[in-house]
């Protein structure tokens, strides 16, 4: 029984720290949509994508109405294009992306995610024929989001496919030249991407999950920075403590919509991911949690073990309100999306290399990062690199979403618009790993990774 104390608590949450649900995803398998025709196969990824997601944004809204919870985002994740598609044989996926955005626009959902390649060990031509369509395609729509997953800590790094990281991300923002270079914003380089995960830009639908389900992405960092105030200058162990039983009830909001989802669109509940999302708004930073801590700002000395903390007790948390955890889960760190770390980087606080050791320890990577637009595709390679042998070493999901601002240099900074926010552009090594990059071939695997 749910007691009335509880219920004040959740509605305080949400009218005062802005919790919320992020995203209400629906995963669609396109596997049973393969054809050697691609017109054939755009138009069945089309018909099934809108008859299965038909009711995705009514239910939401319902949903949001029924609870008085706010859900941000409703959104698609489908299977890999470079394996749904791999039967069309085409050169060009383009018109993939093309049919992938009017199903996006046709059930109001706000982005679709999977034109993806997963490439950790080598790439089919089918793979190959994404990479060569990522720049148009995402530059060209609006709402299709793309991932390619270079390295695992079981294949080691696909160093050929890092060099090509970074001349697909150029290419992709001088396509987007006009508008602050968006087209990178819809686009992550992992390592150890994960087959559940239901947050853009790197959401897709595994091969081992069921023909459609739905995964729910919690929110709530003013919640966690509103708990830690009522315990002003406790120990650490306090600490730790109060955000294990934030990150609970959190979780319960999150594992009750996913429920309601799942029972209104007759689709399988899938997991929830427990990430603590930050957006621009005031109060809903995750750098402000780390100050709430003890930081004067966040990139000082102790925020990598803040970082640590958060994330872990988080998760220690969440796995208790739900039997069925997944996707990322923990805390996110991206710059644009967070006015703490907006602030962080335009003083100075936090820089490149600060934030890629954080990754160490945070959910995910570096993460809506601006960089000048005069970047070299090889220095954006060795960044990707370095992200990917972390990951690959400790075992963990990390990304990349860097954004070089064509056009913008240090001391500028780009707008993106809505939850994506913006960004200080941020500076980079001025030393060249041309020549690292320029190697190829594959990074093996760690010695860790023999574990059977």
């Amino acid at each position: 029984m749910i007691s009335r104390y509880e219920i004040e608590e959740t509605n305080s949450m949400i009218t005062r720290h802005n919790l919320d649900v992020r995203t209400i995803t629906m995963g669609i398998s396109l596997l049973d949509c393969a054809d050697s025709d691609l017109g054939r196969f755009n138009g069945r990824i089309y018909e099934k994508i809108t008859r299965r997601a038909e009711q995705l944004v009514k239910a939401g809204e319902a949903i949001s109405r029924q609870y008085g919870i706010p859900i941000v985002n409703k959104r698609i994740s489908v299977t890999p294009v470079g394996i749904a598609a791999a039967g069309t044989k085409a050169r060009s996926y383009v018109e993939v992306a093309r049919t992938m955005e009017r199903a996006a626009r046709e059930t109001g959902v706000n982005f679709i995610g999977g034109f993806s390649a997963l490439v950790q060990k080598g790439s089919t031509p089918s793979d190959d024929a994404l990479l060569d369509s990522l720049a148009q395609a995402l530059s060209e729509t609006e709402r299709v989001c793309a991932s390619v997953n270079v390295a695992s800590t079981k294949s080691g790094i696909n160093m050929d496919a890092v060099g090509k990281m970074g001349e697909i991300i150029k290419d992709m923002a001088e396509c987007t030249r006009a508008r602050d270079s968006i087209a990178c914003s819809k686009f992550v380089v992992f390592c150890n991407s994960v087959e559940d995960n239901p947050f853009m830009a790197g959401a897709y639908h595994g091969a081992g999950e069921r023909d459609a389900v739905i995964n729910v992405g919690v929110s709530g960092p003013g919640v966690v920075k509103s708990a830690l105030e009522a315990n002003k200058g406790a120990d650490f162990e306090t600490l730790c403590e109060t955000i294990k039983r934030t990150a609970f009830k959190i979780t319960r909001v999150g594992q009750l919509v996913a429920q309601e989802a799942s029972r209104m669109l007759g689709v399988p509940f899938g997991i929830i991911d427990l990430s603590l999302a930050p957006t621009p708004a005031m109060g809903d930073s995750v750098a402000e949690i780390l100050e709430e801590m003890g930081l004067e700002r966040a990139g000082a000395p102790g925020t990598t073990a803040a970082v640590a903390i958060l994330n872990d007790n988080v998760k220690k948390g969440g796995v208790m309100a739900s039997s069925y955890v997944g996707g990322l889960s923990g805390a996110f760190i991206p710059v644009s999306e967070d006015i703490g770390m907006i602030e962080a980087a335009r003083c100075g606080a936090l820089t490149l290399e600060k934030l890629e050791a954080m990754t160490c320890v945070c959910s995910v990577g570096l993460d809506m990062v601006a960089v000048p637009g005069d970047t070299s595709a090889a220095t954006i390679s060795g960044i990707v690199a370095d992200e990917m042998a972390i990951g690959m070493v400790n075992g963990k999901t990390t990304a990349v979403r860097i954004i070089p601002v064509a056009g913008k240099g240090v001391g500028e900074a780009a707008e993106f618009g809505g939850l994506l926010g913006s960004a200080p552009i941020m500076p980079v090594s001025r030393f060249s790993c041309q020549a690292f990059i320029a190697r190829g071939g594959r990074v093996p695997a760690p010695i860790q990774s023999f574990r059977n």
